[in-house]
């Protein structure tokens, strides 16, 4: 289980000194014993599921992402140092996503099948398109991947090949 490799970590962390992987790790499982002190665990269990750490994986990164962004806009480059450095260690966490090329050619198969059943695709489908493929995707994408690529196909019309 993942949680109990987070676990097990903390303690290769704090014989190796590595601060910011402690730092991390010792977070990821402040938000999971949240989580079991919530009632969101399994009965019986003093572990989360796979499924809830990762949900509670991704939710971190994206802060750190959306840290590092206001932290570039306010010139701190000592915090963003820091945020990328924590990121990527949560990353490791993540299974790979898909690129966005990969992203696009779902995309366009899907523009193109909903063209094909007679519905009209034009900018205003972007919403629509992108909840729909995260439906599809979950996990598997990142979700302003897909809104870039869908936003891009229909800005630009290429909504055949």
């Amino acid at each position: 289980m993942l949680h109990q490799t987070i676990k097990e970590q903390i303690k290769e962390a704090l014989r190796a000194k590595d601060t910011i992987r402690l730092d991390v790790l010792r977070s990821l499982h402040a938000l999971f014993l949240n989580e079991i002190i919530a009632g969101n665990a399994p009965t019986g269990s003093e572990f989360l599921t796979d499924e809830a750490v990762l949900i509670l994986i991704k939710r971190s990164a994206k802060q750190h992402r959306d840290s590092i962004d206001q932290f570039q806009k306010g010139g701190r480059t000592d915090l963003v140092t820091k945020e990328k450095a924590e990121l990527v260690i949560l990353n490791s966490f993540l299974p790979s996503l898909m690129s966005r090329d990969e992203v696009r050619i779902i995309v366009q198969t899907r523009i193109d099948k909903l063209k094909s059943e007679g519905i009209t695709i034009d900018i205003k489908s972007t919403g629509k398109i992108v909840g729909m493929l995260m439906k599809e995707l979950s996990g598997k994408v990142d979700g302003t991947d897909v809104k870039v690529v869908v936003e891009e196909i229909l800005s630009r019309g290429l909504t055949s090949r």
